[in-house]
């Protein structure tokens, strides 16, 4: 009864705290105009070079093939190697392909679409948002590596261990709520058809099911990716401003000291306390302020991949926004956050003390562009983004038909009688 009240309390202070915030946050705007004006426009051109042209032809694009019911046919195609991997439905092979592709939130963003479309329950949903809502590779090879860093060998480096940290994060998280239902795959309706009929049959009933004509399915999906894509923007700028304005006004050094005690644990140098604070809420300030910091290349480039791999608290708002009119909780996504981050981390350490040369093979050149804010690097993010995401959908779809083959056979056994 204690412990009840005491929570209780928790949630009230909570309460009144983030009303706190804001009044705080505003007087800080009103105390340094110059200051918050020249950092939002700094998230402005953040949105506008990076963001928009990366996810707004997934934003549309995604929600037109989910109302086609291309979605429901890898549902059912993909099933074999989604399930026994991951513990989450076929469909979540689209998000995972989509989110890979083109980076945050559009795994958030199509995993709350999933669970409206009951394509999948509430504890899959979570599973899924936990490995597939990652950064895109044209980020951390474009903006990072050769933006910031201008060395295109970590590039290879931090999306290496970004990937291979995702896929071993999801292997855990598919012990997340194992005894929990699951949503159960199509059935057959004949004993003679195969998998590509049933996904097909599949995909005709979703069409059928959601009845809009093609005009008005492209104008809603041009309609709420613009939304969408505003709503990025706000919390971008918000946090870009909220950032500067904890910097001038001298919070980071007042915290400084307790992310100090926690580098030395782990053997890191002080001076990238700032990145980390800063990484806290926002990816690029975060990996910015790394780079420049006055440490060793080896600490620097692990800080930068933990900061992707968290993601920062601009994200995960986004993430909140996207998901809030389903019952998915953001706790086990924010926990895989965390989990990722040090999954990153040391998966660049291990990656970081081969020869950096030895990287030189896996470079590949056309990634090798630092996003600028003309349409010629737009036409290039959407390009680029695109052909991963048909190469990833080309590999999950490979692997399926192999499981899907090893499933089917039949093993024959033979009884041995004695007379």
């Amino acid at each position: 009864m204690r412990i009840k009240k005491l929570f209780h309390k928790m949630f009230k202070a909570f309460q009144l705290l983030l009303p706190a915030l804001a009044v705080i946050i505003t007087i800080s705007i009103v105390r340094f105009p110059d200051e918050a004006f020249k950092s939002a426009l700094d998230g402005l051109d953040v949105w506008f070079t990076i963001v928009l042209p990366a996810l707004l032809p997934f934003f549309i694009g995604s929600q037109l093939l989910m109302g086609l019911g291309v979605v429901h046919f890898m549902g059912v195609l993909l099933e074999p190697f989604m399930r026994p991997l991951f513990n989450v439905p076929g469909a979540g092979s689209f998000v995972m392909a989509m989110g890979l592709a083109s980076g945050y939130p559009v795994g958030a963003m199509l995993t709350g679409k999933l669970v409206k479309s009951k394509l999948c329950n509430t504890w899959e949903a979570e599973r899924l948002m936990s490995f597939t809502n990652t950064a895109d590779p044209l980020f951390m090879v474009g903006a990072v590596a050769v933006g910031m860093f201008k060395d295109v060998r970590l590039g290879t480096v931090i999306a290496l261990a970004h990937y291979i940290s995702t896929f071993i994060l999801g292997l855990i998280m598919r012990f997340y709520a194992r005894d929990k239902e699951i949503t159960p795959s199509v059935s057959i309706s004949k004993k003679q058809e195969g998998i590509v009929m049933k996904a097909t049959r599949e995909l005709l009933r979703a069409r059928k099911v959601d009845n809009r004509s093609f005009g008005k399915l492209l104008g809603d999906c041009i309609k709420d990716s613009i939304n969408s894509m505003l709503m990025v923007l706000g919390f971008i700028v918000l946090f870009s401003v909220i950032i500067r304005i904890v910097t001038v006004a001298g919070l980071i050094s007042i915290i400084s000291p307790f992310i100090e005690i926690i580098l030395k644990t782990f053997g890191l140098d002080r001076n990238l306390a700032p990145a980390i604070f800063s990484g806290l809420f926002e990816i690029t300030i975060g990996a910015q302020l790394a780079n420049v910091a006055n440490a060793p290349l080896i600490q620097r480039v692990i800080i930068v991949s933990s900061i992707i791999a968290w993601s920062g608290f601009s994200v995960h708002f986004q993430v909140m926004s996207m998901v809030s009119d389903t019952k998915i909780k953001i706790a086990p996504y924010v926990f895989a956050r965390l989990l990722h981050a040090f999954l990153a981390g040391v998966t660049t350490y291990v990656l970081m003390i081969m020869p950096i040369g030895s990287f030189e093979t896996f470079v590949i050149p056309a990634f090798a562009m630092s996003p600028q804010s003309t349409s010629e690097s737009w036409l290039y993010i959407f390009k680029m983004s695109t052909m991963i995401f048909l190469l990833l959908f080309t590999l999950i779809l490979f692997l399926s038909v192999i499981f899907h083959l090893i499933k089917s056979l039949h093993i024959i056994g033979f009884k041995v009688i004695k007379k």
